[in-house]
């Protein structure tokens, strides 16, 4: 896929960016009808659910910075694993494996995102829950014509299902999604519109205490599975105090662990008091955030260390003399990991904006489809030795990939933005900011620059187009370089900047089918 250079987007009354038109368009129609920024962010996140089933779904967990009244609130609503789950059974089941499966029942965590949902409607949300997930249903019930990226994700997950996903437990994938698609084909998913007609209804609860909870635990009982309805009736969804650093002049907010927001943090940290940057040292900050991300981060009940301590002036010096300035260093950490994630970011006119991400990990996650609930294999990010901070426990929240930014500046709202990938994540976060606030691009220039990620050891991508010259640059600091013409690799973004006179600057991601709403 070829990205398609485009300029930035300006708007007065509302804007909604997501890697999906028809998903943009959900959340333009629910601010037309009255709605803010909140009710169309859960609008656009109950959509893409459904015409992006490849990366989110109902079993999905989400994350959101949410800018309204001039104060920032962080929400999480990841889920925890099973109360009944342990290493000692996962081995009884599995045999004597080193890592956790990535697939079935054995990864699956409760999942958060409809949570949020309601929790981001109830306590913000101006229209009823039911008329919020109104466009969702429609898009289930009547059909919707698929998108290019989302074909082809949906295709190559269906190829690697036929050769292995041949265990009863996946029969409910294959009756939901076991089939090919083109770009342009409709499809209509009947039993997620059941789902999400159940859902809008009970504002959730038949999910977490009813008649889907009951089915969930049902099917995880019949498969040796360890998620029970007690795990899905305790989840909550928690209200946190986002963390930051000062970059640039501007204030960099994320998500407090358990997520990896605070790696993007730690890098520009580490930037801010090099007091210099180049992609050498952007790739050495990031590299060195992962290998410090990797040994404290996780459920923060379970770390060894208050994250703050991890983004003050005095350890981004510290990290800053650790690095290698003329040269790359292997600080070693766990490969990539591929994703399924979708981001999304609104504003409307009264200055609320919304940043929020949204995921089932892997693709379609777990493989487990349970009356159209895809639920995520979030777990398989657990480790099984003892002595990680990240091992795994029952009712503990893992290391979470996904997160949203969102930029201040003296306490004002500047931008919400955000960068899909699985542990491209923070990388992409990184790169957008450093060409935005260092360079002092354009939003929409900033998203389309070429990117790097970092893989491991030594090991760097860089898109084909990346100037050759910087490309030679890094070979000669001693990186091992491997130029890619795939751009999913290197991660979606979606950006939204408001500017001193109050209209929206829009910028989204060149390299899928991202579109601006806006009026």
């Amino acid at each position: 896929m070829n990205k398609q250079s485009r300029n930035c987007i300006y708007a007065k009354n509302g804007m909604c960016i997501t890697g999906n038109a028809l998903a943009s368009a959900a959340g333009i129609e629910i601010l037309q009808k009255g709605g803010n920024a909140i009710d169309a962010a859960v609008a656009m996140a109950a959509t893409l659910c459904v015409i992006e089933p490849t990366a989110n779904g109902l079993g999905s967990d989400n994350f959101a910075l949410i800018y309204s009244g001039k104060t920032l609130y962080g929400m999480n609503s990841s889920g925890r694993s099973p109360k009944n789950i342990s290493k000692e059974k996962i081995l009884e089941k599995h045999g004597m494996v080193d890592e956790m499966p990535k697939y079935g029942w054995s990864p699956v965590t409760v999942p958060g995102a409809v949570a949020g949902w309601v929790a981001m409607n109830e306590k913000f949300g101006v229209l009823s829950f039911e008329q919020v997930l109104e466009p969702a249903i429609r898009y289930a019930k009547e059909g919707f014509p698929i998108g290019k990226e989302t074909a082809r994700m949906w295709n190559c997950a269906y190829h690697m299902a036929n050769k292995k996903w041949n265990d009863p437990q996946f029969q409910g994938y294959f009756e939901t999604f076991g089939y090919e698609v083109k770009a342009g084909d409709m499809i209509s998913l009947p039993t997620i519109a059941n789902a999400l007609t159940m859902i809008a209804k009970t504002k959730g609860k038949s999910l977490y205490k009813g008649e889907l909870a009951k089915r969930i635990d049902e099917e995880s009982r019949q498969h040796n599975g360890f998620l029970r309805k007690e795990d899905l009736m305790d989840h909550k969804v928690e209200w946190v105090d986002p963390i930051s650093v000062r970059y640039q002049d501007y204030d960099v907010w994320e998500i407090p662990p358990n997520g990896q927001g605070i790696v993007a943090l730690m890098a520009l940290n580490t930037l801010e008091q090099l007091q210099t940057s180049s992609v050498h040292l952007q790739i050495e900050a990031i590299k060195q955030a992962f290998v410090n991300a990797k040994h404290f981060v996780s459920d923060p009940k379970a770390m060894r260390v208050d994250p703050k301590l991890l983004l003050t002036p005095h350890y981004g010096k510290q990290c800053a003399r650790q690095i290698g300035l003329d040269h790359a260093k292997e600080y070693g950490a766990s490969d990539p990991a591929t994703s399924g994630t979708v981001y999304l970011c609104a504003a409307d006119q009264k200055g609320n904006m919304v940043s929020m991400i949204q995921s089932n990990y892997m693709g379609f996650g777990s493989g487990i489809v349970v009356d159209g609930i895809s639920l995520q294999n979030r777990g398989a990010d657990f480790s099984l030795d003892e002595d990680h901070v990240n091992c795994l426990r029952p009712s503990k929240k893992t290391y979470h990939t996904i997160i949203p930014g969102f930029v201040t500046k003296q306490g004002q709202a500047i931008a919400a933005f955000g960068v899909m990938g699985g542990y491209m994540q923070p990388q992409g976060h990184v790169q957008v900011l450093e060409h935005w606030l260092h360079e002092q691009m354009d939003a929409q220039s900033s998203l389309d620059a070429p990117r790097w990620m970092w893989e491991k050891d030594l090991i760097v991508h860089v898109e084909e187009d990346m100037d050759e010259s910087v490309i030679a640059e890094l070979k000669a600091r001693g990186h091992e370089v491997i130029v890619d013409k795939e751009y999913s690799l290197f991660g979606r973004g979606q950006m939204i900047v408001r500017l001193e006179n109050g209209v929206y600057c829009g910028a989204c991601e060149s390299r899928t089918d991202s579109n601006i709403g806006c009026y």
